[in-house]
């Protein structure tokens, strides 16, 4: 017994001498050690992260505008076709550009008119380029924040979302309007995990009008208002995006309903091959027919479905069941996790899924879904050693980077890039929802850095 005290005792005197005199722990080499793996691995520190890694990105996207030549593709066009709209214009089939008709929605008019007006009628390509550069800013903020709503995944992750050429020229060297609609959407999602249902839907609305890639989303933001709000409710928050969506289109609805509906959601619209990513392996006859287009909708749909039944609502006592406890009264539906990862993971699972079965993926689709990529990557597990499932994951993400970098596409990286997707969906399939990330054994000590930060 005597000597137990005597060993408590000493452990005291020890713990005693880290502090200094004024009651402070003393920074040890040990410490010094340890704070970047607590900075990358405990979740205490992640707004600490976040603000080193937006400082890093700010950097970064100035010497790119500066450094790196400017490319156009589709500005010029974006600009000439708000051009018509701002002479007056109201029939969608005369707003035209030089790649071709307009065939984005109302609100892409709306904010490309803003542009238009502040870079000079679209001459001064360097402001937007530093507009641009805000925007990408921001929306890796909002992605980071979807990321800390999760207790799947190690903080370090977010590191990924900066390492990509081909996302910085979508924004920087670009100016697509594809990442303006994700910014929408990816505001839908934060809202989603904070359950401001409302919200979400005015934003996922907007996003819809700039571009409908993100009706991908739909069948996973469907269902979780669902589950959330009942059935009475949710026809309330879908009622709410057609009144958003006439109300920006009313200008063009007014006089030519017919033509805006037809290029604005254009759902028979055939891409190009030329641009193709993931589909150079089929002929260009395959390419462009129909069949081809309903294979995909087959796909696509089934595979949806296997998510839905299997995966989505088995959880919640099963598709059936989520049906009818949507019509409950008395009672709360579907109780949606508190961490906000069943929000998360389904809704960018829905969207990947739209990304495998996608008609066509030219360049500037990769930013629909490649901040997705990180976090589906360690939610997805296969039949490989534990300690080799991180180095497998990078090995995916750099070699889909790789994929979007080769131009043009090659049977081979489009090949390469469908192999990737789907090892991705086998993965997360097999394991959802997957375990809670615990921070290394090595860094969990009752005396970690929090007090010094």
């Amino acid at each position: 017994m005597s000597k137990i005290n005597y060993q408590k005792k000493k452990k005291k005197a020890i713990k005693a001498r880290e502090f200094s005199k004024n009651g402070h722990r003393t920074l040890k080499l040990e410490d010094i050690i340890r704070l970047p793996l607590q900075l990358l691995c405990n979740q205490k520190y992640f707004w600490h992260l976040v603000t080193i890694f937006l400082m890093g990105e700010f950097v970064i996207n100035i010497i790119i505008i500066q450094k790196v030549k400017y490319t156009e593709i589709d500005w010029i066009a974006y600009m000439q076709e708000v051009e018509g709209f701002l002479k007056g214009e109201r029939d969608y089939t005369k707003l035209k550009g030089d790649t071709g008709p307009l065939v984005y929605p109302a609100g892409f008019v709306y904010i490309y008119s803003i542009l238009y007006y502040i870079t000079n009628k679209g001459k001064n390509i360097r402001l937007a380029q530093y507009i641009f550069g805000g925007i990408y800013l921001l929306s890796q903020l909002i992605v980071c924040a979807i990321y800390r709503q999760s207790k799947k995944v190690p903080p370090y992750i977010i590191l990924l979302l900066g390492c990509s050429k081909r996302y910085h020229s979508i924004f920087l060297l670009r100016c697509f309007n594809d990442p303006i609609a994700m910014i929408f959407m990816f505001g839908c999602i934060l809202a989603m995990t904070y359950r401001r249902w409302t919200l979400s839907t005015v934003l996922f609305s907007l996003s819809l009008s700039i571009k409908m890639n993100v009706l991908l989303f739909f069948p996973a933001f469907g269902i979780i208002l669902w589950q959330a709000l009942g059935a009475f409710k949710t026809l309330k928050q879908l009622g709410l995006i057609i009144v958003i969506q006439v109300l920006l289109a009313y200008p063009f609805l007014q006089q030519f309903p017919v033509s805006y509906l037809s290029k604005a959601f254009e759902f028979s619209r055939v891409f190009d091959y030329t641009w193709t990513v993931n589909w150079r392996m089929m002929s260009e006859e395959t390419f462009v027919s129909d069949w081809f287009a309903k294979q995909l909708l087959y796909g696509h749909a089934l595979t949806l479905l296997m998510f839905i039944v299997f995966i989505w609502c088995e959880p919640k006592g099963g598709l059936i069941h989520v049906f009818k406890q949507g019509f409950a009264r008395h009672r709360r539906v579907v109780k949606i996790s508190n961490d906000g990862i069943y929000i998360i993971s389904m809704i960018f699972t829905s969207n990947f899924i739209g990304i495998l079965f996608s008609r066509s993926l030219h360049y500037q689709f990769y930013s629909w879904y490649f901040q997705t990529l990180p976090y589906l990557l360690w939610l997805s597990v296969w039949q490989t050693p534990k300690v080799l499932q991180t180095a497998s994951r990078i090995l995916i993400f750099v070699t889909i980077e790789g994929c979007w970098l080769i131009f043009p596409s090659t049977v081979k990286s489009s090949w390469t890039l469908i192999t990737c997707h789907l090892m991705i969906l086998f993965g997360v399939y097999n394991n959802y929802p997957g375990q809670d990330y615990k921070m290394p054994a090595l860094l969990r000590d009752k005396n970690d850095m929090t007090s010094k930060l």
